[in-house]
């Protein structure tokens, strides 16, 4: 299997095809094994994120990988998110993640979403009360800055940031994000905000490119699609082949579930 790639506005390039390590139910093993299967059928991209629970056996299947000469390290592109109780500190968190996952630098380092939780939230489904009362990113956007300068990622950019939060993060960057990573499918193509991100530059990555099945919030409605399955009935393809597909054809990199 082959991944084509896109090329970064920082110069860097990124497989528009990648693994998504988002899965609640996988133990360490089972992610471990899937990273290494991935790796073996060609996949270079792979996505994580604190609060995922996932960096630290992402981080021994790579490094387990590069050892046995499987995959080189620059050959690997890795992703993760800054989580929303970390935005006062974004240098100590990915200085964290780096620990956690046994890496040197991160290929792509995201916000996790446009919000600010107080420190030491660790809940994706936060209470009220644990949001921040201020919820400008401009001081968290610097910390990200920071990190890019001094060689903890090769690129910085967000995630689930709609079109107005794009516009309001480029009135104050002194670095524009490279990417931002939305929900995206034939179901939600995100057009408005993919023509935002294309006039500026900004690489679209999208996670739960069949609809997020399995998840708590997702559905099969993507895959279970009458127009989805007659195109792949033509094209003697799966329904997931189509999406995924239709994803890549809009220029889009898609992090589909381990």
């Amino acid at each position: 299997m082959r991944s084509d790639v896109a090329r970064l506005r920082c110069g860097k390039t990124i497989p528009l095809l990648g693994m998504g390590t988002y899965c609640p139910q996988k133990d360490r093993e089972s992610t471990i094994s899937a990273v290494h299967q991935s790796i073996k059928i060609g996949y270079r991209h792979f996505d994580t994120a604190k609060i995922y629970g996932s960096e630290e056996a992402l981080g021994t299947a790579l490094g387990q990988a590069i050892s046995y000469g499987t995959v080189q390290r620059e050959d690997i592109y890795v992703t993760s998110k800054l989580w929303s109780s970390d935005h006062h500190d974004p240098v100590s968190a990915l200085i964290q993640t780096l620990k956690t996952m046994g890496l040197d630098y991160l290929d792509g380092y995201l916000v996790h979403w446009p919000i600010k939780l107080k420190p030491g939230v660790n809940d994706p489904v936060p209470k009220e009360e644990e949001f921040e009362k201020d919820l400008g990113i401009e001081e968290t956007w610097q910390g990200m800055e920071r990190c890019l300068e001094m060689g903890l990622c090769r690129s910085i950019g967000v995630s689930n940031f709609s079109s107005k939060k794009i516009y309001d993060l480029l009135d104050f960057a002194s670095i524009s994000p490279s990417v931002n990573q939305v929900e995206m499918h034939p179901l939600w193509r995100q057009s408005k905000l993919r023509k935002v991100c294309e006039e500026n530059n900004i690489h679209v990555s999208g996670y739960s490119p069949l609809g997020g099945p399995g998840n708590c919030w997702g559905s099969t409605a993507v895959i279970e699609h009458p127009i989805i399955k007659s195109i792949a009935l033509k094209h003697n393809a799966t329904p997931a082949q189509v999406a995924l597909r239709w994803g890549m054809s809009k220029g889009a990199s898609r992090n589909g579930r381990s």
